[in-house]
């Protein structure tokens, strides 16, 4: 997959071109936002895999280090638990995945209808560890139910993860080593 034409895509949308961004983390975001400019971005973080409410404000506070303040969702991570239950032991990437990538979707689809936004995606395909497609194709469907549209991605491209990489070690940003799923590996 390649990355699509943003210029046009800004062009399509209206004036300003207002796009809520789910922001899984800062790393991730590191690497996704500066392929952004000129979208007027909201970022979402709404992440209730996360195991604990301490490791959830820890990746919270750490988009001020990126000079970013998204909206903050409330944890709640009981709904993860909902949509995890019987997927427990399911392998990192699998049902487990796509129903956790899914809640997190829908709720930044209805966010992006509440808020008016032109447009809507997440920074969750910059991970190597997560399916693009699965992801383009959830969020597409949920633009339909919605309303919003979606901007497909995959940002691990063209050295996405790796710019995410760097741009979190040179802003001193907190790099986690999983999801936050306490099912995960």
């Amino acid at each position: 997959m390649r990355f699509p034409d943003y210029n046009k895509l800004m062009k399509e949308c209206a004036l300003g071109g207002k796009l809520l961004l789910h922001v899984c983390c800062a790393p991730c975001s590191a690497g996704v936002l500066p392929r952004l400019g000129g979208f007027d971005i909201l970022p979402y973080f709404y992440n209730p895999n996360i195991n604990t409410s301490a490791e959830y404000f820890l990746r919270a506070e750490q988009f001020g280090k990126l000079g970013v303040e998204p909206i903050i969702e409330k944890y709640e991570h009981n709904e993860f638990l909902q949509v995890a239950r019987g997927l427990e032991s399911e392998p990192e990437g699998g049902a487990r995945c796509r129903a956790c990538i899914a809640l997190r979707l829908e709720r930044a689809a209805q966010k992006a209808a509440e808020l008016k936004a032109d447009l809507f995606c997440s920074t969750l395909s910059v991970s190597p560890h997560k399916d693009a497609r699965f992801i383009n194709e959830t969020g597409e469907a949920l633009a339909k139910k919605y309303g919003v549209p979606f901007l497909p991605n995959d940002f691990k491209k063209e050295n996405g993860f790796l710019l995410s990489v760097q741009r979190s070690r040179e802003c001193g940003v907190y790099r986690q080593n999983y999801c936050g799923c306490e099912f995960g590996s």
